[in-house]
């Protein structure tokens, strides 16, 4: 089942931005001390981490005005674009499995029938995003909403494009206008789409990590560890401790 992950990312002053340059050695880039307000953008990414699809739009703001329009054209684009649901009546299809109940559908004034689903939709949980005439909008289509919880923003990985966007985008350079930045959030997102690359959770990184925790040794069932293993006696060798001192 496809899944896209939703967020708003931004602002971004047309303002010096920090990175780095193909400056000389010892001529480094010099910027303007004067600080001029030239505007701030936002960019609005709908993300598909098994291929990599980024679709973004840079805005001025993300008001629900704005996103809801933009991510419902969107939305439909993607399902025009799935093929039909072969077995409607899959468990990962049914609204049940994922905790849309009875009580539920109440809650949301949900009182048709929903079809199968098509898409999850993984998102912040923000009030803009629990509007009930969107979240009815989404049912209707077959688009399940995944909302992250409170403090877990992270598992969002459109947030992980976002900044890897907006770097090659903005990293060392001066924008003079929102609308130069908008241009430059849009243009990099063109680029990624090129040759896209798929996200996925763990990967070489997360082994890396759990490598590192193999090679190192807890103390005492403590958050202590060390590098190496301290040598422990054996009950044998305590024996011999203790009889020696004993004689002695």
């Amino acid at each position: 089942m496809p899944l896209w992950c939703q967020d708003e990312a931004g602002p971004y002053q047309a303002v010096p931005q920090a990175g780095s340059a193909w400056q000389p050695e010892g001529a480094p880039a010099r910027q303007p001390h004067e600080y001029v307000r030239g505007g701030t953008a936002k960019l609005l990414t709908l993300f598909r981490p098994f291929t990599g699809e980024v679709r973004a739009k840079a805005v001025t703001h993300t008001t629900n005005a704005v996103v809801h329009p933009w991510l419902q054209q969107e939305l439909t684009a993607v399902l025009a674009a799935l093929p039909p649901v072969t077995d409607p009546e899959a468990p990962v299809r049914q609204w049940e499995t994922w905790g849309w109940d009875e009580q539920v559908r109440t809650e949301w004034g949900l009182s048709e029938p929903l079809p199968p689903i098509r898409l999850l939709l993984v998102w912040d949980n923000l009030s803009g995003h629990k509007n009930r005439d969107l979240v009815r909008w989404l049912t209707s289509h077959g688009i399940l909403p995944l909302y992250t919880p409170i403090g877990g923003s992270w598992l969002n990985m459109a947030e992980s494009v976002q900044r890897i966007l907006v770097r090659r985008a903005l990293a060392g350079q001066h924008p003079q206008s929102a609308a130069e930045v908008m241009r430059w959030l849009e243009a990099a997102t063109a680029g990624w789409n090129r040759d896209p690359t798929p996200f996925e959770w763990g990967g070489k990184r997360a082994a890396r990590r759990q490598r590192a925790r193999e090679r190192r040794h807890q103390q005492g069932g403590s958050g202590a560890y060390t590098r190496r293993r301290i040598p422990r006696r054996t009950r044998l060798e305590a024996e011999v401790v203790n009889r020696n001192s004993q004689v002695k």
